[in-house]
């Protein structure tokens, strides 16, 4: 079994936008949906191995009136369609004014996507391509792995 298998991992927890999809700020449109390269065989992978998959996703887009539920979850259908099935959408719906427990770099997110995939953040692996995610990986105890995107600052 691969380091991250069953072994010591139950699961893997990634961001959507920039580490799943090409980030389209505020995305209502699921025909803007653009899978980054190698995501699919990297997930097929995963899955391959017995691990279970979830996003965890910031989307204040929702809290800011720039797009409905309705539309991320056509986003989420599209990218599903794409990309397989995940096990669990964990979403928080707050712009940075609300000083919710769920937003990255808060652990909640973390927390709500183990709880459902029936393990602990210490079982996990959260994967993103910002700071932000590193942050709620190291807050809930999970393990965090960056994927350096352009937008990736140096710190």
């Amino acid at each position: 079994m691969t380091p991250l298998g069953p072994a010591l991992y139950d699961a893997v927890l990634l961001d959507r936008d920039g580490t799943l999809v090409e980030d389209v700020p505020y995305n209502g449109d699921p025909e803007k949906v653009r899978p980054v390269p190698g995501a699919r065989p990297a997930l097929d992978r995963l899955r391959a191995a017995g691990l279970r998959l979830a996003v965890v996703t910031n989307q204040s887009g929702l809290a800011r009136g720039l797009f409905t539920e309705r539309q991320m979850h056509a986003v989420h259908a599209r990218i599903e369609e794409l990309l397989g099935p995940f096990d669990d959408w964990a979403i928080c719906p707050h712009d940075e004014t609300d000083r919710c427990a769920c937003r990255k770099p808060a652990p909640g997110l973390v927390y709500a996507a183990a709880r459902s995939l029936g393990t602990t953040a210490r079982r996990c692996v959260l994967v993103g391509d910002i700071g932000r995610d590193m942050s709620a990986a190291l807050a809930a105890g999970a393990t965090g792995i960056l994927v350096p995107t352009p937008v990736t600052r140096p710190e």
